[in-house]
């Protein structure tokens, strides 16, 4: 079928496939899990030559730790706790409606679509998908037009081991993905920038469709007084340049103490230089993904430097065939009118800002739109108090960066302007089912004394 590959006609085979089978087994929901973590694992060689294709550069250890090894994480926790989740949950009923009984049944939506970014092209198409099979749907994917080898390599892979009605990869440019959001899916996760989010949304709108959301932000990180400098720059190293900063929950900016931030400086430069002895050309640092996003990197570095920011790049640009890998670099206590403060980064710069005190790091953090995630270094439990009483943010870390998305129980999503609905595990299992209320009415009960002529001295007796 030709026309199969069609957003519109493989929408409605889904659809069509769905309604044969509107609520699948717990054997056929383990299966597909399986088929998505066998075609991953048995193909991992080719999926690392495709992204590294796509970025010019990617360091194969980093697509092995955020692409392949976190797919495999997720669909085992889903198959593990599968029957559990599906389960239907008793709920308490109240004494005047006893001896009813009310449940909750979790019921497959029907067909989900996924719209994925280009900087991790295999993980952020295929761990919602985990979620939305276990959920007992349908999946539609549209892959990122920056990422055309992945991409592609995603659809072979998926006629593969999947019928088109099961899992669908729909490739294309970006009138292809309009159209693919214009789709009346019974849900739509989007991962992106927040400006094609607001498009994703309204596309979405116009069908009633409800939408997941996962847009990034500007992540702060809060190096407190007694944090230990040398850690606490050992771990905002690994979480700001794996993949070159090219990470939705990437460290975006550091406030630190005033009088700490030159030994902080100091510090993530050692860092650097023991994550990466040969800087930039050695092969555990990855490229930037595409021109445009090069182009932007430049123009916010130069802007700050031409208002006087002091630049501390930690390595020398690397010039690639079809690509460049940008070096770590400090952006020293920028002002906040610079487009490296008001916008998300997704690149190597680290902007580190000396503050006054906690009270200051906090008006900083909460004067700015929510991010989505937030990291603090600290040991003192009034503070960690204070930072998650006092602040919003998608997820939260203390003394480390990133690995909360490494936890499968943990639900993954931003919160106002880093997106709504959260997905990983028992919450995506939920995101994409509805939750069904249902109640059974007993044979013998008493609520017929509540039908008209209404009985007043009853109602009174009941309290109502």
């Amino acid at each position: 079928m030709a026309d199969a590959r069609h957003p519109e006609a493989r929408f409605a085979a889904q659809r069509l496939a769905f309604r044969s089978e509107p609520y699948p087994t717990l054997a056929t929901r383990r299966d597909r899990l399986n088929r998505l973590a066998e075609m991953t694992h048995r193909h991992r060689e080719e999926i690392a030559q495709a992204i590294r294709q796509d970025f010019g550069y990617r360091a194969e250890a980093e697509t092995r730790l955020a692409e392949v090894a976190t797919l495999h994480q997720a669909a085992a926790h889903a198959r593990r706790h599968l029957k559990r989740w599906m389960r239907p949950r008793r709920v308490s009923v109240p004494w005047r409606l006893q001896p009813a009984r009310a449940r909750v049944h979790r019921q497959p939506l029907g067909v989900v679509g996924i719209i994925a970014p280009g900087n991790y092209p295999w993980n952020l198409a295929l761990l919602p998908a985990v979620d939305a099979l276990a959920a007992g749907n349908r999946v539609m994917i549209k892959p990122s037009e920056h990422t055309p080898t992945t991409g592609q390599l995603m659809a072979t892979l998926a006629e593969r081991y999947f019928a088109a009605d099961e899992l669908s990869v729909i490739n294309g440019d970006a009138a292809t993905a309009r159209a693919f959001a214009a789709l009346p899916f019974d849900h739509l996760l989007f991962t992106g920038s927040a400006a094609t989010g607001r498009q994703v949304a309204r596309s979405a709108a116009a069908n009633l469709t409800p939408v997941t959301l996962e847009l990034g932000g500007k992540t702060p990180v809060v190096v407190c007084a007694d944090a230990d400098l040398d850690k606490a720059a050992e771990r905002i190293a690994f979480g700001k340049w794996l993949n070159a900063g090219q990470t939705c929950i990437a460290p975006d900016y550091v406030l630190v103490d005033q009088p700490q931030l030159g030994a902080l400086v100091a510090a993530l430069e050692r860092a650097v230089k023991r994550f990466h002895p040969d800087g930039p050309a050695g092969d555990d640092y990855s490229a930037i993904l595409g021109d445009s996003q090069h182009q932007r990197l430049t123009a916010m570095l130069e802007e700050a430097r031409d208002h006087g920011c002091r630049i501390v790049s930690l390595g020398e640009t690397v010039e690639l065939r079809e690509s460049v890998k940008l070096p770590p670099t400090l952006v020293i206590e920028p002002t906040a009118g610079l487009t490296l403060m008001r916008e998300e980064i997704f690149g190597p710069w680290l902007p580190i800002i000396g503050v006054d005190d906690l009270d200051t790091a906090l008006a900083f953090i909460t004067e700015r739109p929510h991010p989505l995630a937030l990291y603090a270094f600290t040991d003192d439990v009034g503070v960690r108090q204070r930072l998650l009483t006092e602040t919003h943010s998608g997820g939260v870390v203390f003394n480390d960066t990133l690995w909360h998305n490494a936890v499968p129980a943990l639900p993954f999503g931003g919160v106002g302007e880093s997106g709504m609905g959260a997905y990983h595990g028992e919450a995506g299992f939920r995101r994409f089912s509805h939750e069904r209320s249902v109640f059974d009415q007993a044979r013998r009960n008493p609520v017929g004394l509540l039908n008209p002529p209404y009985r007043h001295w009853l109602l009174r007796m009941l309290g109502l």
